[in-house]
C-alpha cells in the first residue's frame, strides 16, 4: 500500500500545490501562543520585550519634532500607570469600551495604545486631517466613550459635538496620568485574543468608510512573524517612521517595534527637511515610507540638503501603501547604491503586510512586493470563472491566515461578500505569482485611488459633485502623477446655462473632505460614457484624460 505526502504536490519553489490550487508561504511557520490562553497584544509584546536581545540603554521612543526622548526601560512602567489611571474615575474606562484617537504621531502615542489594549479597550485611531463628516461617521462606527486629542484636533470634535470625555494628550494632565504612581494593588483584566483590539478605516473595495475590527490574535500573529524573521544584528536598529500610526502600516510598525526594543523615531508630519537631519541626528538604520517619500529622496540629487546629509547609518527603506514604479525603483538603486529598498503588500483588513521581501537577493527583483509571510495561504482566482490560476497567470488575489480581519463594523452584507466561509478574504486586487513564488500587482479589480498611499473613493467624492445645483453628471478617476501615485480627476457635466468653474468644483469639494481627497484636476463635458446597464465607463474617461495630454504635446 502506498501512502500518498501531501506535501509532494507543493511546488517547493513556488509554494503552489497542484491539488489544492493553493498558494502556501515558503517561509518557515512561526510559534503563537495557545488561542484559547486570555491574552492582549500588549502581554505579547512586553513579554518579547523582556527576553529580547537587542534592547540596549539607549533604545528609545524619539519625538523629532519635540526631541523628546522615552527609553524603553520606562515603558512598561508608564503604560501600567497610564492604564490604572484610565481605570479610575472619571474616565472608567472597561473591557470591550471603544477609545477614539485622533492625533499626529508622537512618542506618547505607542503607550497609550499599549495602555489600552492592556485594558482590553478598543484602539480607534483616526486621520487628524480627516473633514468633521468623515469625523461623524467613524464615531458612528466605533461609538467611543472617550477620545484621545491634541489640543488642535480637539478642536474637530467639538464641532462635530463629541459628547462624552475628551483627554489632551499634549498637556501636562496626560503626563501625569502616565507618570503617577498607582495606589493599591491592581487587578488583571481578562482579555481573549478573539476580542477585538482595534478598529481602523478602510473604504475596502466599495465606496463608503468601513470600520475594520482586527483583534488581539491579528496583531500578535503579525508581530510574531516579524520577530520570526528577524535577523541577528551588532547593534540595535534605529526606525524612522514618517507613515501615521493611525494606518495598519505605521500602528503595525511601532507595535512591532516596542516588542523588539528598536528604537522609534516619530515624525508628526512628513518634513523632507526634518526627515534628513533626523536620519544624521539619530543614526537611522531604517526609514518606513510611502512612495511619496521615495520619490522626493530620489528628487534631491543636488540638493543642499543632501550634500550636508552623513547618510552612511541608513541601511533600509521600507515602502508600503502603494507600489513604487520600475522607473523610481531604478532611480533609486543609482542613487543610493547601499541602501536596499524593500517593498511589501497588505491591507487593512489583512493586519498589514502579507508579503514582502526579506534580504538582499529578494531586492533584485525588480517589480515584485515579494513572498508570501509565514502562516499564510492565497489564491489567484479568475474573476470571470471562478477557477484558480497556476503561477503567471494573473487573477484576483484571495489570502487566508490568523491575520485576517474579525470583519466590518455593523456591515455584515460587506463582510459575506469580502470573507467566505472558508476564511478567504477576496482583496479585489489583479495580482500574479511568478515561478519563484514572488508576488506581483497587476491591477485593482476595485475602483480606489491610491493618492500617496492613502486610499481615496471615487464614490465617496462624485456623491459630493451630485449634491452640487450646477452638476448634473460627475464620476472621477485616477490619473498617473509621478509624486502620488495617482490623483483624484473629476469629469463634470454642468447643468444647462451653468457657468461653474473648475476652481469653483475643487473647492466645493475641498470644503467636505480630507486634504489627500479632494480633486486635482476637473474637466468638463458633455455627457459621462456609460454602458447598457448605466455603469461608468471609466477606462473610456482615462483614455480620455491620457489623450488630452498626448494631444498637447
Amino acid at each position: 500500500m502506498t501512502i500518498s505526502n501531501p506535501q509532494s504536490s507543493v511546488n517547493p519553489q513556488n509554494g503552489f500545490c497542484s491539488k489544492t490550487q493553493i498558494y502556501r508561504s515558503l517561509r518557515p511557520p512561526y510559534p503563537l501562543p495557545p488561542q484559547s490562553t486570555p491574552f492582549t497584544v500588549t502581554d505579547f509584546i512586553f513579554s518579547l520585550l523582556k527576553t529580547t536581545t537587542s534592547t540596549s540603554a539607549t533604545a528609545s521612543l524619539i519625538d523629532a519634532t519635540t526631541r523628546r526622548f522615552i527609553p524603553y526601560s520606562d515603558v512598561p512602567l508608564l503604560v501600567r500607570n497610564l492604564a490604572v489611571s484610565l481605570r479610575q474615575p472619571s474616565l472608567s474606562l472597561t473591557n470591550g469600551a471603544c477609545a477614539f484617537v485622533i492625533a499626529p504621531n508622537s512618542s506618547y502615542l505607542p503607550i497609550l495604545f499599549l495602555s489600552l489594549f492592556s485594558l482590553g479597550v478598543v484602539v480607534s485611531p483616526s486621520n487628524p486631517a480627516s473633514s468633521t463628516q468623515e469625523i461623524s461617521r467613524q464615531l458612528r462606527l466605533c461609538k467611543p466613550v472617550v477620545a484621545f486629542a491634541t489640543v488642535e484636533s480637539a478642536n474637530k470634535l467639538l464641532e462635530v459635538g463629541f459628547p462624552n470625555p475628551v483627554v489632551v494628550i499634549d498637556s501636562n494632565e496626560f503626563v501625569s496620568m502616565m507618570r503617577a504612581e498607582p495606589n493599591g494593588s491592581e487587578t488583571k483584566i481578562e482579555v481573549l485574543q478573539s476580542d477585538t483590539a482595534a478598529i481602523l478605516y478602510s473604504s475596502g473595495t466599495t465606496g463608503k468608510i468601513k470600520g475594520v475590527k482586527l483583534t488581539h490574535r491579528n496583531l500578535i500573529s503579525t508581530i510574531a512573524g516579524a520577530n520570526f524573521g528577524r535577523q541577528a544584528r551588532s547593534s540595535p536598529a534605529v526606525y524612522l517612521c514618517t507613515v501615521p500610526y493611525f494606518h495598519i502600516y505605521g500602528l503595525g510598525l511601532c507595535m512591532r517595534l516596542v516588542a523588539f526594543g528598536e528604537s522609534l523615531v516619530s515624525m508628526a508630519r512628513f518634513d523632507l527637511k526634518l526627515m534628513l537631519k533626523s536620519i544624521e541626528e539619530f543614526s537611522v538604520t531604517h526609514l518606513a515610507s510611502a512612495p511619496p517619500v521615495v520619490v522626493a529622496l530620489v528628487d534631491v540629487d543636488n540638493d543642499y540638503l543632501v550634500k550636508r546629509t552623513n547618510w552612511g547609518s541608513l541601511e533600509t527603506v521600507l515602502c508600503g501603501g502603494a507600489p513604487v514604479t520600475i522607473a523610481v525603483i531604478d532611480k533609486f538603486k543609482r542613487r543610493f547604491p547601499n541602501v536596499s529598498l524593500l517593498q511589501a503588500y497588505g491591507l487593512t483588513e489583512t493586519t498589514g503586510g502579507v508579503s514582502r521581501i526579506a534580504g538582499p537577493n529578494e531586492t533584485t527583483i525588480t517589480g515584485t512586493v515579494g513572498r508570501l509571510i509565514p502562516r499564510s495561504e492565497a489564491k489567484i482566482v479568475d474573476p470571470n470563472t471562478g477557477s484558480c490560476l497556476p503561477p503567471m497567470n494573473p487573477g484576483e488575489l484571495w489570502l487566508r491566515g490568523p491575520f485576517i480581519m474579525k470583519g466590518y463594523v455593523d456591515d455584515k452584507e460587506v463582510n459575506d461578500t469580502t470573507v467566505d466561509s472558508d476564511g478567504w478574504l477576496r482583496t479585489g486586487d489583479l495580482c500574479y505569482f511568478d515561478n519563484q513564488g514572488f508576488l506581483f500587482i497587476v491591477d485593482r479589480l476595485k475602483e480606489l485611488i491610491k493618492y500617496k498611499g492613502y486610499q481615496v473613493p471615487p464614490a465617496e467624492l462624485e456623491h459630493i459633485l451630485h449634491t452640487h445645483p450646477d452638476i448634473t453628471e460627475a464620476a472621477v478617476i485616477p490619473y498617473p502623477d509621478d509624486m502620488a501615485g495617482e490623483v483624484p480627476m473629476g469629469f463634470v457635466v454642468r447643468r444647462k446655462g451653468s457657468t461653474i468653474s473648475e476652481t469653483q468644483v475643487k473647492e466645493f469639494v475641498a470644503k467636505q473632505v480630507a486634504p489627500y481627497k479632494k480633486l486635482r484636476m476637473v474637466r468638463f463635458i458633455d455627457a459621462i460614457p456609460r454602458n447598457a446597464p448605466g455603469k461608468v465607463l471609466r477606462k473610456e474617461l482615462i483614455k480620455m484624460a491620457l489623450s488630452h495630454v498626448v494631444s498637447k504635446l
